[in-house]
């Protein structure tokens, strides 16, 4: 079976990076991957980034026009945090993704991987007043822990980075208010996993408003409780997730590895 590689004439980079930038590729190949098979996509748009380590302040995105089921870790873009490409590519990144992207990266070092998506529950979701609210165990774990963003239009002003950065604050996740949602993680694993959550969380959610019944909620007492509940004992981290996830995307093509 031809792989995404093979059809798209993709020449693998493995040679001209250290092997720190090729396991970080390899693995945010997988996510992408994954996001594609959890059915996340919105045809070539959106993006999930990774940061390059070491000393420069690189960051991997999608090549803009790759499907996300075609991307490998060769051909994902090398960008600085002013947009240059660094590295030799014949592909170019979508300017939205850069400017939220780089938003991030640029205040939030201590996050390695960002994944911006426009799901159906997510978009629903930002569009309500009150947002995600805590009427499950998997909203608990998001409670407090949540930045809102207000929409400003498409995210092609560079000065927005500061107010996406601002509203982030020291959260992890973010919902873009009328746009979508926005997880970021010390790890890519992590990044993936609160991705997994949210969206599970935010289609409960719909779920339940649905039915036009009264939501119960639990004291607010045990919102907190819960929450960190969850953290303890890195339940919310992504890393013992990680190597079953790696499994599920080698099983649906391993080509994301070349």
């Amino acid at each position: 079976m031809a792989t995404a590689a093979s059809r798209l004439d993709i020449p693998s980079v493995r040679d001209r990076v250290s092997a720190d930038e090729w396991e970080t590729r390899v693995n945010l190949a997988a996510c992408y991957r994954l996001v594609a098979l959890y059915g996340w996509t919105h045809l070539i748009q959106n993006h999930v980034s990774a940061r390059v380590p070491g000393a420069e302040e690189h960051f991997l995105i999608n090549p803009y026009g790759m499907l996300f089921r075609e991307i490998t870790a060769s051909s994902l873009v090398k960008i600085d945090l002013d947009g240059r490409i660094v590295d030799e590519t014949p592909y170019r990144v979508n300017e939205a993704g850069f400017v939220i992207h780089s938003a991030v990266h640029a205040a939030r070092p201590d996050l390695h991987c960002v994944l911006h998506t426009h799901t159906e529950a997510g978009m629903a979701i930002s569009a309500l007043e009150d947002g995600l609210i805590p009427i499950n165990q998997g909203a608990f774990r998001f409670y407090n822990r949540v930045g809102y963003h207000d929409y400003e239009g498409v995210a092609l002003d560079l000065d927005e980075r500061a107010r996406i950065a601002r509203d982030l604050g020291d959260h992890k996740v973010m919902v873009l208010r009328n746009h979508g949602l926005l997880t970021a993680g010390r790890t890519i694993a992590e990044a993936f996993v609160l991705m997994y959550h949210l969206e599970k969380t935010c289609k409960a959610q719909l779920l339940a408003m649905a039915t036009g019944a009264r939501l119960i909620q639990p004291p607010p007492e045990t919102y907190e409780h819960a929450a960190q509940q969850f953290e303890r004992g890195g339940r919310v981290t992504g890393t013992l997730d990680w190597p079953a996830l790696l499994r599920e995307a080698d099983d649906a093509d391993p080509g994301y590895r070349e």
